[in-house]
């Protein structure tokens, strides 16, 4: 999984018919300490995402699965979650305790 910030939206006029309906954003890959890293790229929103948001991105075969109802799709690049809180910890330290809150599908 990768980092990811909105930076705008793609606009295709032809697409893959099992595409039709799905948003496309431009999204700037980032690292753990949220430097960029590499170019733009276009990828698939399945989470609503909007511009500025920080997102979870998959690439390859994964990001195909992520889609909703079509799941042998031509996609590379797919946003999957929305980040709302991100701890960074030194590589040498981890934390393993659970913290309570809400989980809607438990």
């Amino acid at each position: 999984m990768l980092f990811g910030r909105v930076r705008g939206t793609a606009v295709a006029s032809i697409k893959y018919p099992d595409l039709k309906g799905m948003k496309l954003l431009v999204v700037e890959p980032l690292n753990k300490h949220l430097e960029p890293t590499g170019p733009l790229q276009v990828a698939v929103d399945v989470v609503q995402a909007g511009p500025g948001d920080l997102c979870v991105m998959v690439r390859s075969r994964e990001a195909a699965l992520a889609m909703q109802i079509h799941t042998f799709v031509p996609v590379d690049l797919a946003l999957i979650g929305i980040v709302d809180e991100l701890v960074v910890h030194p590589d040498d330290q981890f934390e393993f305790t659970l913290k309570k809150g809400y989980v809607k599908y438990t």
